[in-house]
């Protein structure tokens, strides 16, 4: 791959009313594997992250805390960076929608749109619910109460209106001229036949009802509502202001190549922004991909009912790693994912202590017991039933074609296919056998070798995925060379002197494992 292809990544900017819990955080996890792979294979990779800042509910947060809303946000901004550091995101920019940058950009595509009469001044009446910050339909409300769990509040008010209408069409045309633009194929459909088959109403874009917000420059009554602020993040944070010449990033990477996002915000991304950019006369993102959810104890999470996991308690009991894993390996392509302690701890066991931590241990253990920690480059016609090199050739094409569609845990899969092969190749090849064959010593070089250059790929592999336990496997089998290009030829690795093995992953045991995380509590607040 040319290291002039770019890649433009995002996921949705977390909403600074309060810390992420883990279904949130899976978003910019499962993008970090994402931006990871695409620059391991070459690409130009660009990974945007960040924070909605403005609205109402942040306003009144930081009223009951006594804080401005801006001291408010800046703590909250800094807890979610800190947050996705802790679990080794590797962003290239985090976006504030605070950033006076963004501000400034926002408040020229506001008058853009205003001068090229793409918005009016009208008014607006209907039920409004504070904890979603939206209008809601008269069908969301049961037993008196909203989505969210709040009492709805009858409002009327005069607000800015984007024409939907005028771009229905041709957006219509967009999604079905492009397969690729909306993935999963179900929530293509969804948007076709649920939203975008009757006449849109206007879309409101301003509030009068409070403060924190960005004004609109023409009329200071009104802030500018979430949909033009938070969704405009992903051309700002590339420099995009029309009232400027053409940043250099957005020369280099718009159109973005992915957003990735909640299914439950996929109405606003798929319908909103590619209306707004269609306004603004700038090309569309190639794919927005709505992932699932990750349900606790099958579960949606939700702080009403307790369920809530957050990063900070998950970490109290299991490596980043151990996290990272379950999140990419467990969690369907288009269906919501069960978390659930239980899950983790055998996840944990069977694929990372016993698949890779075995291996990677039994084979090192190996060349130490048995060539003294210094093992010979011999690569034989194989003399067992199957090829582990035939094995470790296939497992980056393999990789490539399922992350060209996104299917990460299939991907990931890929490279637990290959440690379980070696796993099995020990197990019919009996090293400590070999071992007592004096006559044919290089047979016994050549499973070892064969092993080593195995978990070579399997390092390699796994750096997109879990980039601590790779690095350590690095550390281990003093690997230079961590590139994809390597993997094309297998016998790569040089001959050297091993350290000792080491544990990767502690194996728990089940009941003292559950046991240990329930004498913690849940942060509930």
């Amino acid at each position: 791959m040319s290291k002039n292809k770019k890649f433009y990544i995002s996921t949705a900017i977390a909403y600074s009313s309060a810390v992420p819990h883990i279904g949130n955080v899976y978003e910019a996890i499962l993008a970090d594997s994402i931006a990871r792979f695409k620059r391991l294979d070459g690409y130009n990779v660009y990974f945007q992250t960040g924070t909605d800042e403005h609205g109402q509910k942040i306003e009144e947060k930081a009223k009951l805390n006594e804080i401005t809303p801006q001291v408010y946000v800046d703590q909250i901004s800094n807890e979610i960076k800190r947050i996705y550091d802790s679990m080794n995101v590797s962003y290239d920019k985090f976006v504030r929608t605070t950033d006076e940058f963004h501000v400034e950009s926002v408040q020229a595509i506001v008058s853009k749109l205003f001068e090229q009469g793409d918005i009016y001044l009208g008014k607006y009446e209907g039920w409004y619910s504070i904890a979603d910050e939206a209008y809601i339909s008269e069908n969301d409300i049961v037993d008196g109460k909203g989505p969210s769990g709040d009492i709805p509040v009858w409002t009327s008010e005069e607000v800015y209106f984007f024409k939907l209408s005028k771009y229905q069409d041709r957006l219509i045309k967009h999604i079905k001229d492009y397969p690729e633009f909306i993935m999963p194929e179900s929530r293509k459909n969804e948007m076709l036949q649920n939203f975008l088959s009757d006449k849109l109403p206007d879309l409101s874009i301003s509030r009068t009802s409070f403060k924190w917000g960005i004004p609109f420059p023409f009329d200071k009554k009104h802030v500018t509502y979430v949909w033009i602020d938070a969704l405009s993040n992903y051309i700002t944070g590339l420099g995009y202001n029309p009232n400027h010449p053409e940043s250099d990033m957005m020369k280099e990477y718009w159109p973005a190549d992915i957003h990735l996002i909640g299914k439950d915000i996929l109405r606003f991304h798929t319908i909103y922004w590619p209306m707004l950019l269609m306004a603004l006369e700038l090309p569309l993102p190639k794919t927005i991909f709505g992932h699932p959810w990750v349900l606790f104890d099958k579960a949606k999470m939700s702080k009403s009912t307790g369920n809530v996991v957050y990063i900070d308690d998950l970490l109290k009991h299991f490596p980043v790693d151990v996290i990272r894993y379950y999140v990419l390996h467990e969690i369907p392509y288009s269906q919501d994912g069960n978390l659930t302690n239980e899950l983790l701890i055998e996840r944990n066991n069977s694929d990372l202590a016993n698949t890779i931590g075995n291996l990677v241990n039994r084979t090192i253990g190996m060349v130490n017991k048995y060539r003294d920690g210094k093992f010979k480059k011999v690569i034989l016609d194989e003399p067992f039933e199957y090829s582990l090199k035939d094995k470790s050739l296939e497992m980056l094409p393999n990789m490539r074609k399922h992350m060209e569609n996104y299917h990460v845990a299939d991907a990931l899969e890929e490279i637990l296919i290959l440690a379980r092969h070696a796993n099995k190749y020990i197990d019919v090849s009996k090293p400590w056998e070999l071992f007592k064959d004096l006559e044919k010593p290089e047979i016994l070089d050549h499973v070892l070798y064969s092993l080593l250059e195995t978990i070579r790929f399997i390092a390699i592999g796994l750096q997109a995925y879990l980039p601590a336990t790779s690095a350590e496997i690095f550390d281990l089998l003093g690997i230079e060379d961590k590139s994809f290009e390597s993997l094309k030829e297998f016998g790569h690795y040089k001959e050297q002197e091993l350290k000792q093995a080491k544990v990767l992953f502690e194996r728990y045991d089940m009941n003292k494992k559950i046991e240990e995380i329930l004498e913690g509590t849940y942060d509930k607040d």
